[in-house]
Formats: C-alpha cells, structure tokens, sequence
C-alpha cells in the first residue's frame, strides 16, 4: 500500500517539473520585477508590524485621557492589546485557506482594503463613556488582526511564488525585515505627531483635546503604506503556481509570468494532460494522510528514481540543495 502511494506521490512531483513556466520561474535570473515584488509583499509586513506595535506606544495615553486615574483598567489594557493578535491567528487561517480557493490576487486584494478600512475606523472611535471608546476600539482592531492574519501568508506566499530557486529564501527573508522597520515607523511616528501637538498654542488650554487628536492620528496613519501599494497590488499578475496547479489555466499562466518577467514559456499539450493526470485531495483528507503521515515507508525505487534525476543534469548546472534533495524524498 505503501508503495502505491509514494510513487503516487514520487509522480505527482514529475507532473510538476513537467510544466515549464515553474521551471523557468525558478531558474530565471534575478530581474526588476523581483524587487518590486519584494517592495509590495514587504510593505504588507511593514504595515502589519505598524499595525500591531503601535497600538502599546499610545495606550498610556488612553488611560489618562479617559480614566480619572490616569490608567486603562487592566481587563482593558489587555484587550486593547491583544484583540489583535487574536484576530491575526484566525485571519492567517481563514485566509490562507481562501488564498488557496480563490487566489493569492484577489484575496490579497481583500485583506488590504479590510486593514485600510480598520486603521480608518479604529481612529474614529468616538464616544461619551469610556469603556465604549475601548469596546468601539477593541472591535475595529479585532477585525484589522483579521485582515493582518491574512496579509502574513498571502505576502510571503507571493514572493516565493516570484522568486527563483536560487534567491527564494533571500527573497523571503527581506520581505519579512520589513517588519522592523514597521516597529521603527511606528515608535517615529508617535514622538512626531507627540511633539507637533504638546508645542502647539491649543495644548496649553486643552491638553487632552490635543492627545486625543495624537493616538487617533496614530492608528489612522497605519491605513498610509497599505494606501501607496494598493494600485501595484491590483497590478500584479497571479502566481503562474496557483494559476497552472490549481485553476490549471497553463497557457494564463505562461501568459501571465512572460508579461512580467524575461522567460520563456509555452503551454504544449503534453503538459496539460499530464496536469490532468495530477491527482487532488484535501488538507485533512486521508489521502494527505497516508501521503505525509506515513513518508517514512518510501520505497527504494523512488530514492533511486531521484538520485538518477540528480545524475541526468548538464555538466555546469548549480549544485543540488542537499536540504531540498531531503525534503523531496521525504515528500
């Protein structure tokens, strides 16, 4: 039984390196559109990280504008700063999962327009009572964590869908050091807007009018970067892996990659009958589980049939990843 799956699973893999637009994606030289890419996807992490870090550097502030004791009650501190987070851990779930349905574009579309419209409202919790400004807060930004969530695997998704075999993981790795610049932009942003409003001639006669206008301007500001890569994000093209392996729009796909990056593809019909033959099954299905569950028991013939892989490439070819060789056979 074992054997029937392994080199089911040992087939699926050359169905794959059959396509040639993923072929060329990951053999292709480091061009223009990589970077733009990395500026894109990056600035998704950046907002994120701006999102989620500023809102500790403003809730002192909160305390003492609408608590006579100058201190957010700890049920509210916590819940100003971790509904988030919450809402960042079902995000990444749900669309992640829609990432894979619908498409990275489109979903990564939807993900921006909610952080936009999140970073907007969370400025505009207005209310008499304090404890509603708090639950109008704790609200807006449970649902901004929802669209954080989804931004976080989408964005590293993308780019190493773009990137070449070569620089996947540098890729990768830039994309996700914009969030340190997230967390500086944020801690900037604050002693600016701080220092605007304590040395205008209003905070002289009403300091907290003044720093309620400071942590409102401080959310809203977060909906700025996510603003700027809205049209580039429209822009792109979907991933040539989602659009072959899983629309299986092949001839889209080379269409779509050969418009943005300089490689060569076509779509033959050997191809999409070989991705025809590609078998599907689900997450949770037990076909993943007999697939990934039980790796150990690969036979022989299919470790052989990847070592004489191995020994079929041209003299002067980079060197094979002996990680990725591992994790090739193990899957």
């Amino acid at each position: 039984m074992l054997n029937v799956v392994t080199s089911a699973t040992y087939e699926t893999r050359r169905v794959r390196k059959q396509i040639t637009v993923l072929q060329a994606i990951d053999v292709a030289k480091t061009q223009l559109y990589h970077f733009t890419t990395i500026v894109i996807a990056g600035m998704g992490f950046f907002t994120d990280a701006y999102d989620l870090f500023s809102i500790s550097l403003i809730t002192d502030l909160l305390g003492r504008i609408y608590y006579s004791d100058g201190k957010l009650p700890t049920n509210a501190a916590v819940a100003v700063n971790g509904i988030a987070f919450v809402g960042t851990v079902l995000g990444q779930i749900f669309f992640g999962w829609l990432g894979d349905r619908m498409g990275r574009k489109r979903i990564y579309g939807i993900t921006l327009k909610l952080m936009v419209l999140c970073s907007l409202a969370s400025g505009l919790s207005f209310n008499h009572k304090p404890k509603d400004v708090i639950a109008t807060l704790c609200f807006f930004r449970f649902w901004l964590g929802i669209g954080i969530g989804g931004d976080y695997p989408l964005s590293a998704t993308i780019m190493s869908e773009y990137a070449n075999k070569k620089t996947r993981g540098t890729f990768i790795a830039a994309v996700f050091a914009m969030q340190g610049l997230g967390n500086l932009a944020a801690g900037t942003v604050v002693l600016i807007i701080s220092e605007r409003f304590k040395n205008s001639p209003a905070y002289t006669t009403d300091p907290f009018g003044q720093a309620d206008y400071v942590w409102r301007i401080v959310l809203m500001f977060g909906a700025v970067p996510a603003l700027l890569t809205y049209y580039w994000r429209m822009k792109m093209s979907e991933t040539a892996r989602y659009t072959a392996l899983i629309a299986k729009n092949l001839k889209q796909a080379a269409a779509d990659m050969t418009s943005v990056l300089d490689i060569e593809s076509s779509a033959g019909k050997e191809e999409m009958d070989a991705l025809d033959r590609q078998d599907e099954f689900g997450l949770f299905s037990m076909e993943f589980f007999h697939r990934y569950g039980q790796s150990k028991g690969m036979s022989l013939e299919d470790i052989t049939g990847e070592i004489e892989e191995m020994k079929e490439q041209p003299i002067g070819s980079p060197p094979i990843d002996g990680a990725e060789f591992i994790h090739s056979v193990i899957l």
